[in-house]
C-alpha cells in the first residue's frame, strides 16, 4: 500500500488567504456605501432595528450576487429559463461562496402540496410501499395522489425502411389519485343561488358574479349570444337541455358578432376562473364571493386521504400509506425504525435520517399530510432546513432569516445547536436575528442602524458579542433589557367562553378568556395555541384577527395604496385644484405615459439581467408634468408621496392641507412605529417586521371589540418591542380586548393574564397547563414557559 505523505509545508498557502467575504460600497435599498468584512467558516449575526438594512445587506447584496454568479456559469440556453436578477448596487464583492438561502417565504399554497411532498419524505415512502406493501398494487406512482390512473388503446404506425404498418397497442399507468376529489382530499360544492338570480333572464342582469359586466364579451354577452340559451327567458324556466348547456356544457367554439369565442358551462368556467387560484391571493371582494358561493367538504370516497382505494389497500405491518402520512412524524420515525428489510436498507436509512431531522428541528409534531400552505413562516423555514441538515456540502454560505421566529424559548436552544453544527462542518453561517438568545452564540456581530429607513443603512458596530454589550449602539443598549412583571394587573370586564375545543390536537379544551385586558396565549411550538385562538374564537362581528399571512403587493403598491391613505389625499388635491381625483393616481389617468406610472422603465434582456432605468420623462416621479403643476399646501403629489409618515402627519394635520381622514391613517402608521417609511416606497422593499406592522396599522381602524394578534413581535428589534407594548396598552385602555399568541418573554411579562398550552407539541400537547397572572406563572414554575419566564425576569 502506498505511503501517504503530507504535502503541506509550514509556509502559508495562497489558498488559505481567502478567509473573508469583503463587501465595499453597498448601496442596495437604504444602504449608504456600506463596507464590511465577514469571516468565513464562522457564525455571523446581523442585528439592528427593523428597516435598518440587514436584509438589504445579507439577502439583497451578498446572497443575491452569489446566486447571480452561479447562474452565469450555465449556458445561455439554460439561463433563458432561469430568473435573471440584476447585479446588486455594490462596488466590490470579494470572497463569495455558494449561498444557500433559507428564508421565511411561505411554501406554495397549492392544494396538492404537503409537508411530505416538499421534503421528499413522501417520495421515499411511496418507493417503500411499492417494494414491501402487500398486496402489490404497482410502482411508486400507484401511491402518489398527484398521479391519475390512465388506460389507453389504439393503433400506432411503425415505420421500418420503406414499409409502414399499423399495430394495435395498449397503454396503462396506475396512479394513486382519488378519482372523486382528484387528489385534493376535499370536494367543492357550488351554491348556484350565489351565481345568479333565477327569477331574472340573462338580459335582465341575472348574474351576481363579481366582475361580470353586461357588456363583457367573455362573460355575460357570450352566454346571451351563444345561441344555446334564450337571453330573455328567466333561468328558472329553462328546459332540462338548456340547463345542461347553461351549467355543464363542454367547451364549444361559437361565433358572436363575427368573433370566434369558446363557450363552456357556468360551473367549469367558475372552477377555472376562481377555484383554481390561491384564495389568499384574491382581492377581498372576490374572496368574500368565493367563501359565500363555494363550500368545501371532506371527500366521501377517500375520506380526505387523497388516495385511491387500491393505494389504501396495500399495507406494511398493518399500516397503509395514508395512515403513515397521517401519523405524527415523531411516531412515524419510530415505526420506520422498527422496519428491518435488507433489500431496502439504504432507503430506510435515508428515510429515518429525514424523519429524525424533523424531530431534531422541533417539527416532530407535524404530519406528512399537513398542507404546506397552512404552515407558519417559522415552520416553513424549518421545513426547508430539514434537507440541509444531513447535507455533505461544506464551505458553502448558509443564509438564515430570523430562524427563531415562532419558537418558544425552550426550542431556541435546539435551533442554536443546529446553526452551530452547520458552522462546525466548515460552512459560513449568516443569520439575520433580533433575539438575544441567538445573538449570544455568534462568533462575529454586525450591527446596522442607527435608525430605520433613511435614518439607517450604516454599519454601527462590528465585533464580538462582549464588545457589542458595551458598544453604545441601539442593539448594545437594549441587549440586556428585561421587561418587568407589572405590579398590578387590569380587572377583566367579562369573559369569552370556549367550550369543548377539539381543533387539530386540542383535547376537548374548556377555557375562559378574560375580556377588557391583555391576554397572552403561549406554549411550545405545536402545542395548540393557534388552533385555540383561530379555530375556537368565533370570527365575525366584533373580532379583528391579524395573522402572519404575507402582504401581497406588486412594485406599484406602497404604504399609501395599501392602507387606503391615497384616496383622501387624491380627493384633497382634486378639491383644491378643481380637477378629477383620478389625475393623482400613478396607476390611472395621471400616470406618466412613458413609464406608465412605474417611475422606471424595465428592459427585458432575455437570459441577461433585466435593466431598470429611471424614466427620463418624469424623472422617476411617476406622474405627467401637467399633474405636477397642481399643488396642495405648496406641494405637488410626487413630493407628498416622497414624504415620510412623520412629515406627512404634520403636513395633513393643520394649515391648507388639513385632511382629517389622511391624518387619522398616518397617526395609526406612526403608532406602530413606521414613522420613518416614505408614503410611496414600494411594498416589495419592506422588511418582514415592517409588513407585519403595516398590516396591524391597517386593521386598527376595523370596528371590533376583540383584537386577536398572532406573534406581533415577529421581525421586531428589542427597542421596537417596547413600542409595541405601548401600542397594546393603548388598545386595551381604549376599551378593547387584546388576545396575543406570543413567545416573546417581554410580552408575557407585560400581560394581565396568561393561558399556557402544552405540555409538549402535537399529541403531547393540546391541554391547558396554566391559567393566571404572569406573577403566578413565575412563582409556580410548573411549566416550561414558567421556567423560562422566571429566568428572563431574573426571579
Amino acid at each position: 500500500m502506498a505511503k501517504r505523505t503530507d504535502t503541506r509545508s509550514s509556509a502559508p498557502h495562497d489558498a488559505d488567504s481567502h478567509d473573508l467575504i469583503s463587501v465595499h460600497g453597498a448601496r442596495v435599498n437604504n444602504l449608504k456605501d456600506v463596507s464590511v468584512q465577514i469571516p468565513k467558516r464562522r457564525l455571523t449575526v446581523f442585528t439592528g432595528v427593523s428597516g435598518s438594512g440587514k436584509s438589504s445587506l445579507v439577502f439583497g447584496t451578498i446572497a443575491a450576487e452569489s446566486q447571480r454568479l452561479i447562474n452565469e456559469t450555465y449556458s445561455a440556453f439554460v439561463q433563458g429559463f432561469m430568473p435573471t436578477p440584476a447585479r446588486p448596487e455594490v462596488d466590490v464583492l470579494d470572497g463569495l461562496t455558494t449561498a444557500i438561502i433559507v428564508d421565511q417565504q411561505r411554501l406554495g399554497a397549492d392544494p396538492r402540496s404537503t409537508v411530505g411532498t416538499v421534503t421528499d419524505a413522501n417520495a421515499m415512502l411511496r418507493i417503500l410501499f411499492s417494494r414491501l406493501g402487500k398486496p402489490y398494487v404497482g410502482g411508486p406512482g400507484a401511491f402518489a395522489f398527484n398521479v391519475p390512473s390512465v388506460r389507453a388503446s389504439g393503433g400506432i404506425t411503425v415505420e421500418r425502411g420503406a414499409a409502414t404498418r399499423t399495430v394495435k397497442a395498449t397503454f396503462s399507468r396506475t396512479g394513486g389519485m382519488c378519482v372523486r376529489c382528484e387528489g385534493r382530499g376535499s370536494v367543492s360544492d357550488i351554491d348556484l343561488a350565489q351565481l345568479y338570480d333565477d327569477s331574472k333572464s340573462i338580459s335582465e342582469g341575472a348574474f351576481t358574479i363579481p366582475g361580470w359586466k353586461s357588456d363583457s364579451w367573455w362573460t355575460v354577452r357570450l352566454y346571451a349570444e351563444s345561441g344555446f340559451l334564450d337571453p330573455d327567458k328567466p333561468i328558472r324556466k329553462y328546459t332540462k337541455k338548456e340547463m345542461q348547456d347553461f351549467l355543464y356544457r363542454e367547451p364549444t367554439k361559437v361565433k358572436v358578432e363575427g368573433v370566434n369565442l369558446t363557450y363552456e358551462g357556468l360551473i367549469p368556467k367558475i372552477q377555472k376562473s376562481f377555484l383554481s387560484k390561491d384564495k389568499e391571493a384574491m382581492q377581498p371582494h372576490i374572496r368574500a364571493f368565493v367563501e359565500r358561493a363555494v363550500t368545501f367538504t371532506t371527500c366521501p370516497e377517500c375520506d380526505g386521504t387523497r388516495l385511491s382505494e387500491e393505494a389504501r389497500s396495500s399495507r406494511i405491518d398493518k399500516l397503509n400509506i395514508a395512515e403513515a402520512c397521517a401519523m405524527q412524524i415523531s411516531d412515524l420515525a419510530g415505526w420506520v425504525s422498527g422496519l428491518d428489510e435488507p433489500s431496502v436498507a439504504p432507503l430506510l436509512s435515508t428515510l429515518r435520517g429525514t424523519l429524525d431531522s424533523f424531530v431534531e428541528i422541533g417539527l416532530g409534531y407535524l404530519s406528512l399530510d399537513r398542507p404546506s400552505g397552512t404552515l407558519s413562516g417559522g415552520e416553513a423555514q424549518r421545513v426547508k432546513m430539514v434537507r440541509h441538515l444531513g447535507s455533505s456540502l461544506t464551505d458553502v454560505t448558509y443564509v438564515f432569516d430570523e430562524p427563531t421566529t415562532g419558537l418558544h424559548p425552550h426550542d431556541i436552544q435546539r435551533m442554536n445547536d443546529l446553526l452551530l453544527r452547520l458552522r462546525n462542518k466548515g460552512n459560513t453561517v449568516l443569520v439575520v436575528e433580533h433575539k438575544p438568545e441567538t445573538i449570544v452564540i455568534a462568533d462575529h456581530v454586525v450591527d446596522l442602524g442607527p435608525g430605520a429607513g433613511a435614518a439607517g443603512g450604516t454599519v454601527c458596530f462590528e465585533g464580538s458579542v462582549e464588545e457589542l454589550r458595551t458598544a453604545g449602539t441601539v442593539t448594545g443598549r437594549h441587549f440586556d433589557d428585561r421587561a418587568a412583571v407589572k405590579d398590578t394587573v387590569r380587572t377583566p370586564t367579562g369573559t369569552l367562553e370556549i367550550r369543548g375545543a377539539t381543533t387539530h390536537n386540542l383535547r376537548d379544551v374548556d377555557v375562559d378568556i378574560p375580556l377588557g385586558v391583555l391576554t397572552v396565549v403561549t406554549g411550545v411550538a405545536g402545542s395548540g395555541k393557534s388552533s385555540l385562538v383561530h379555530g375556537s374564537i368565533p370570527a365575525g362581528e366584533g373580532v379583528v384577527s391579524i395573522d402572519q399571512g404575507a402582504i401581497r403587493g406588486s412594485r406599484r403598491s406602497n404604504p399609501a395604496t395599501y392602507t387606503g391613505l391615497l384616496d383622501p389625499i387624491r380627493k384633497a388635491f382634486a378639491k383644491a385644484n378643481g380637477v378629477k381625483p383620478a389625475l393623482f393616481s400613478a396607476n390611472s389617468e395621471g400616470a406618466c405615459p412613458n413609464c406608465n406610472g412605474a417611475g422606471v422603465i424595465y428592459t427585458d434582456l432575455a437570459m441577461m439581467a433585466g435593466v431598470a432605468i429611471v424614466c427620463d420623462e418624469c424623472e422617476g416621479k411617476r406622474f405627467q408634468a401637467a399633474v405636477l403643476e397642481h399643488h396642495l399646501g405648496g406641494r405637488d403629489i410626487s413630493e407628498v408621496l416622497a414624504m415620510s409618515v412623520t412629515e406627512a402627519e404634520e403636513f395633513f394635520g393643520a394649515g391648507e392641507a388639513h385632511t382629517p381622514a389622511a391624518h387619522r391613517i398616518l397617526g395609526r402608521l406612526a403608532d406602530v412605529g413606521l414613522g420613518y417609511l416614505s408614503l410611496g416606497q414600494p411594498l416589495t422593499t419592506l422588511s418582514g417586521g415592517e409588513r407585519q406592522r403595516l398590516k396591524l396599522a391597517t386593521h386598527m381602524a376595523d370596528k371590533g371589540g376583540i383584537y386577536v394578534l398572532d406573534e406581533p413581535t415577529a421581525g421586531l428589534h428589542l427597542a421596537d418591542v417596547e413600542q409595541l407594548l405601548g401600542l397594546l396598552d393603548r388598545l386595551v385602555d381604549s376599551g378593547k380586548s387584546v388576545i396575543v399568541v406570543e413567545h416573546h418573554q417581554a410580552v408575557m411579562a407585560h400581560a394581565d393574564w396568561i393561558v399556557d398550552l402544552g405540555p409538549g407539541a402535537g399529541h403531547d400537547g393540546g391541554w391547558i397547563v396554566f391559567e393566571g397572572t404572569p406573577a403566578d406563572l413565575i412563582a409556580g414554575r410548573s411549566t416550561l414557559t414558567g421556567e423560562h419566564l422566571a429566568a428572563y425576569v431574573g426571579a
